[in-house]
């Protein structure tokens, strides 16, 4: 049996042959997001199933973040379904263009990995890596424990995951069902804008300004009942955005009357900036912390830190074990020896990406055009027409970031990544952007 929809044709006796019918038509481009899908009822009665059989189709794609469901309005196709990455809103840097859309640190300032793996090779030739074994190095936990208390991070115990959205994806699973609601930045990381979804969440979004998410828009976002928070510590992706002590004091103080909400903590810029932590963890039930090594010691490492309350941890590291079981303690090793000993520069590095961030900034204000960049290696620019901006800055000679990567409800901006801009650069790209920026938008992405 089947049901018309437009041109397509939705198929299928059964639930799952149903949602996949859906799902295969969405990636085809024959259903657009928007579109209505038909009433439960109607369709049961077309197909020749039982309501129920619908109602468990609809579930499942909502659940896949294919549709989403707004009461006596119906079912719709997600105006972004979770299939479709954020990565994906991009432009291709031809021959003779500079690509600054990446977000990649600059290669110079990793530190070189051969000592490091040739020294966790040596310590594995000794005491060779089995199954049974703790998941987490002793050495390891006790390093990242100690600069955690050195930051004020709160107590509890440390894990390990393949990277920061490895790690925020497993506590949200552990903690959260389809359909809670989560506060996200706005703007925000756009992999976490496509992840919430693709769990069959909800994000809620959370307006910006320098010092990290408006409490206003937070307090509005904890009264609709958000069940989770997520936060960038510092170097906030994509506006740089750094949580100073007095913001952390209004979030903290917001967060301790829903004791219930889960928090995470994203401190991704450990390392790469010299702002000192404010942790808004502890006052909340349940939250994490993680720490990410991509952005000072070298993406490919894929390993981050996180600690949280013994619970979420718990729960995080059975799930764990029951897919890759833990993530390589030769990895972890390596990352102890870089730490150990001194690799990362970081005063040096912060120093470099700050030069070159406020350098832009300056000069764009200079050109009456307004840019964020606290910290970090980003820099946020708000244009008036995002898709033009785009073009007119590659016929200029440079590939930026479409900010509809990173954008929920918040104004258009463009992203630029200054890990690889010499002094040379600034004054010519400042321009571009200038020329390519338009008159300025209503209002900022605070």
């Amino acid at each position: 049996m089947f049901f018309v929809l437009g041109e397509y044709r939705i198929t299928g006796r059964g639930a799952a042959e149903i949602s996949a019918s859906v799902e295969r038509a969405v990636g085809a481009g024959e259903l657009r997001p928007g579109q209505l899908l038909p009433p439960m009822r109607e369709l049961a009665t077309e197909l020749g199933v039982n309501p129920n059989t619908v109602a468990a189709a609809y579930r499942t794609l909502r659940e896949r973040g294919v549709i989403e469901t707004a009461g006596r309005r119906g079912s719709r196709i997600r105006p972004r379904p979770a299939s479709t990455a954020r990565g994906s809103i991009r432009v291709e840097a031809p021959p003779g263009v500079r690509d600054i859309s990446e977000g990649n640190p600059d290669p110079a300032l990793l530190p070189p990995l051969h000592e490091a793996l040739a020294a966790a090779a040596r310590h594995n030739a000794e005491r060779p890596g089995l199954y049974g074994q703790a998941p987490v190095e002793a050495e390891f936990a006790r390093a990242a424990r100690a600069a955690l208390d050195a930051d004020g991070v709160p107590a509890g115990p440390v894990s390990v995951a393949s990277g920061s959205l490895d790690a925020i994806e497993r506590v949200l699973a552990a903690r959260l069902r389809p359909g809670d609601a989560v506060a996200v930045e706005d703007p925000g990381w756009g992999s976490l804008l496509d992840l919430v979804p693709a769990l069959g969440l909800r994000p809620v979004p959370v307006e910006m300004d320098d010092e990290g998410p408006l409490p206003a828009a937070l307090a509005r976002a904890l009264r609709a009942g958000v069940r989770a928070v997520v936060v960038t510590d510092r170097a906030q992706n994509p506006t740089g955005a750094a949580i100073g002590a007095a913001r952390a004091f209004e979030l903290r103080a917001l967060l301790a009357a829903h004791p219930g909400v889960l928090l995470i903590e994203d401190d991704h810029g450990h390392h790469i900036v010299d702002l000192p932590l404010h942790p808004l963890a502890g006052v909340t039930d349940s939250w994490v912390l993680v720490r990410s090594t991509a952005k000072a010691y070298g993406p490919d490492l894929r390993l981050a830190v996180l600690t949280g309350d013994p619970v979420t941890v718990d729960r995080v590291e059975g799930r764990q074990r029951l897919g890759p079981g833990w993530v390589s303690r030769l990895l972890q090793r390596a990352v102890l020896q870089l730490w150990t000993s001194g690799a990362v520069d970081v005063a040096e590095v912060a120093r470099s990406y700050g030069e070159r961030r406020d350098a832009l900034v300056t000069a764009l204000a200079a050109r009456g055009v307004e840019a964020y960049g606290r910290s970090g290696m980003n820099v946020w620019v708000p244009v008036s027409d995002e898709t033009g901006a785009v073009a007119r800055l590659l016929g200029a000679g440079w590939a930026v970031a479409p900010g509809a990567r990173f954008r929920l409800a918040a104004p258009q901006g463009v992203r630029v990544t200054v890990s690889e801009l010499t002094a040379d650069d600034i004054g010519p790209l400042a321009d571009a952007l200038a020329s390519a920026a338009g008159p300025a938008p209503a209002r900022t992405h605070g």
